[in-house]
């Protein structure tokens, strides 16, 4: 049986991350195209990718959340991001590995990854 305070960590480290996918106005969202093309795509990994690296970079002010089609299934998976006053930026064909570089280039220094982006695919 686990002690008391190794359940209390079980407990924050879930809060902390049902935290991350909640909505917020005053941040950053990035939102993980979830529909079905999505999921076979290999969407889940990089959802978890996502909350994993801004919790370890510990970026406050962004969110995760997940929505259903984005419409582009040739292109899953798909992960958009929306920080304040900037135009969004989607990211196509995303993988667990690019998700680094998304959260240090994009959601910490404030540069996108161009070559990850829709525009790039063409």
């Amino acid at each position: 049986m686990k002690s008391l305070a190794e359940l209390q960590a079980i407990r924050d480290k879930a809060l902390n991350q049902v935290n991350l996918r909640k909505e917020r106005e005053d941040g950053i969202r990035v939102v993980v195209g979830m529909a079905t093309c999505g999921i076979a795509a290999g969407a889940r990994p990089v959802l978890n990718a996502f909350l994993q690296e801004i919790e370890k970079r510990n970026v406050a002010n962004a969110t995760v959340t997940q929505t259903g089609c984005i419409g582009m299934c040739r292109l899953e998976p798909i992960v958009e991001v929306y920080m304040p006053g900037k135009e969004k930026v989607t990211y196509v064909k995303m993988t667990e590995e690019k998700v680094a570089r998304v959260v240090a280039e994009h959601l910490v220094n404030g540069s996108p990854v161009a070559e990850y982006t829709v525009g790039a695919q063409g």
